[in-house]
């Protein structure tokens, strides 16, 4: 993928007026306007998108909310008066298509159910547009695959929207992981988990990818995953279950526990809930075990380890500011994505086995 052409601008302006090594946004004494960063159009305007990415688009420096695709066309005025977007930037899902012909738009971000990623991550990529889509990356690592080979196809960048490795806590623990500072890993424990009341969402909808596994669970696969610096190499054993039945329906899991099996023997113990609030990470390493609870919030993130402290505070919806920030600035450096396509692949790999083995009641290669 070439650079971001306003980036290539900038580092022209840059060397021809004399500024040297000095970083390209220096030659600018005031603040970036918004021809300087990228635009943003975000395709859903859900919860996520209204209270915490929008937010977070105000706080960024590299990127800002440039337009937006509802089906519904209140919220549209709503967000047009709020946020002072132009009647043409203001999409809905038929005219989405025509995207490609407008030059604010820079990046498509994805936040609609899961069972729509494919579709519309594949016809932003068709734009032309730099695309985010949000987790889960989709139902099945089938759709994800066909997602990826469609934004290489056309030449544009595909990010996960994982907060959590952009923010500093994680970084952490993962340093300490993968630098091997308390020796090797032998085994975890995760899980992650809230209350979920609702009982008319995409959550509790089968064919929209509904079910704990896909929303929280890749939390508990993510913790996993980056506490042991290693990839799964099976899903020993899993059980899916419901304690509400009448909104968890057609096996459609509120409660799952299962047993990753990593490199070397490590197993990973993992749970994630609708049924009950909880966040936490345990990495037992041999000199000593990493506990961080919470390990995924929007805020608050935290632990404690043989070498000290974890604690860097934050407050949301700063993970949602540094990802984007991140993720735009990889952009337009021509950089892959912190948390490209592939990473999103990983997770529903794991989910799939996950499932399969709670299906059949055996061990599943990964």
């Amino acid at each position: 993928m070439k650079p971001f052409s306003r980036r290539n601008t900038l580092k022209t302006l840059a060397l021809t007026t004399g500024v040297g090594l000095v970083s390209p946004w220096s030659a600018f004494s005031a603040p970036k306007s918004k021809r300087d960063k990228l635009g943003v159009a975000l395709v859903g305007l859900g919860y996520y998108s209204t209270d915490l990415l929008a937010p977070a688009l105000q706080k960024t420096e590299n990127c800002y909310l440039a337009g937006i695709v509802t089906g519904t066309p209140s919220k549209a005025a709503v967000w047009k008066t709020k946020y002072q977007i132009p009647d043409q930037n203001i999409y809905n899902y038929q005219t989405f298509d025509s995207i490609a012909d407008n030059p604010d738009i820079d990046v498509i971000y994805i936040v609609l159910p899961p069972s729509m990623h494919k579709e519309y991550v594949i016809r932003a990529a068709k734009a032309g547009k730099q695309v985010w889509c949000e987790k889960p990356m989709a139902v099945t690592a089938d759709d994800c695959q066909a997602m990826i080979d469609a934004c290489k196809a056309a030449g544009v960048s595909l990010s996960i929207g994982y907060r959590c490795q952009h923010e500093p806590n994680t970084q952490e623990y993962m340093r300490i992981v993968n630098e091997g500072l308390l020796g090797d890993v032998k085994s975890l424990d995760c899980a992650a988990g809230y209350r979920e009341n609702r009982t008319d969402h995409w959550k509790q909808k089968k064919e929209m990818g509904g079910g704990v596994i896909y929303d929280m669970g890749v939390y508990s696969i993510q913790g996993a995953r980056l506490g042991s610096g290693m990839e799964p190499i099976a899903v020993n054993s899993a059980k899916v279950w419901t304690e509400r039945p009448e909104i968890y329906k057609d096996g459609l899991g509120e409660i799952v526990e299962a047993e990753l099996e990593f490199p070397g023997g490590v197993l990973a113990k993992i749970k994630t809930s609708f049924a009950e609030n909880t966040n936490f990470l345990n990495i037992v390493c041999e000199k000593g075990t990493i506990e961080m609870q919470p390990f995924s919030a929007y805020a608050g993130n935290k632990g404690t380890s043989p070498l000290g402290e974890i604690n860097f505070p934050f407050q949301q919806p700063m993970e949602q500011v540094w990802q984007m920030d991140n993720d735009a600035q990889n952009i337009m450096d021509g950089k892959p994505a912190l948390v490209p396509g592939e990473e999103g692949l990983r997770d529903i790999k794991v989910v799939e086995a996950i499932l399969k083995s709670a299906e059949t009641g055996k061990k599943v290669l990964i």
